[in-house]
């Protein structure tokens, strides 16, 4: 006899929603999401559809009605619980637009639980479009199948990030003039930690002085070369969740 199939099969599109979800909800989503799944990923009436809430978790859903401008799903039961990800902030310098959008991007898939975009003196970019950073973020999400979407924090000079640095949390400086080999530093500590990752063309002597000045800051280095900006912030969220987090 041949195996029943899965349900949801893995191949069923996975979108956030705003709503908070619930088994036995209708939801009505709107044309841009609704565009997406009849026209993009041919999704029609009967098929299943998998959507997140950043609240409750994982839902099971039915098309129920496929139209053009709107579409009904019905929910019909709970796959996952809201994921609980690692206490890791990455607080990288802002670069330019398509360079950090891979940092958005990747932070997300590595299980970053906040991003908090710095603007250093030496960055070439000077500001952050919040709307198009959260897109990526929660394609990202949807695209690892993620069930918490990490914070995104509003764009902070370095100078009032460090002022208000919470005493409990440890930040690890990726510093190109050198410090503890990551990997040790990261095996090393365990609690709540955050990653400053600096901008294309670097810190400069007064911005370097400050961090080293922060009692909780930790230089670290991420080896002999020296990295792109996005390079970096990528490198050390993986060598960290391999180390500290949940690898």
């Amino acid at each position: 006899m041949p195996a029943t199939p899965a349900w949801p099969p893995r191949s069923a599109p996975r979108l956030f929603v705003p709503e908070p979800l619930s088994e036995g909800a209708e939801l009505r989503i709107g044309e841009a999401q609704a565009h997406y799944l009849l026209r993009v990923m041919r999704v029609g009436a009967g098929d299943a559809v998998v959507l997140c809430d950043d609240a409750t978790g994982e839902w099971a859903c039915t098309v129920t009605e496929a139209g053009k401008k709107a579409m009904v799903l019905q929910v019909r039961q709970q796959l996952r619980v809201r994921e609980e990800v690692p206490d890791l902030w990455l607080c990288p310098a802002l670069l330019k637009k398509d360079r950090f959008d891979l940092v958005l991007e990747k932070a997300t898939e590595l299980g970053v639980r906040r991003i908090a975009p710095v603007l250093a003196r030496r960055c070439v970019a000077d500001r952050l479009n919040p709307d198009r950073a959260r897109a990526h973020i929660v394609e990202a999400a949807e695209q690892c199948a993620r069930t918490a979407l990490p914070q995104l924090a509003e764009v902070t000079r370095l100078e009032a990030l460090l002022r208000d640095w919470p005493q409990d949390r440890v930040l690890f400086f990726a510093d190109e003039q050198g410090g503890e080999p990551a990997r040790a530093s990261f095996a090393g500590h365990a609690g709540p930690a955050a990653l400053l990752v600096g901008p294309e063309g670097g810190w400069d002597d007064a911005e370097r002085a400050a961090v080293r000045d922060l009692p909780m800051a930790r230089p670290i280095t991420l080896g002999p070369r020296i990295l792109r900006g996005e390079t970096a912030a990528i490198a050390a969220m993986a060598l960290w969740m391999g180390a500290a987090g949940d690898w």
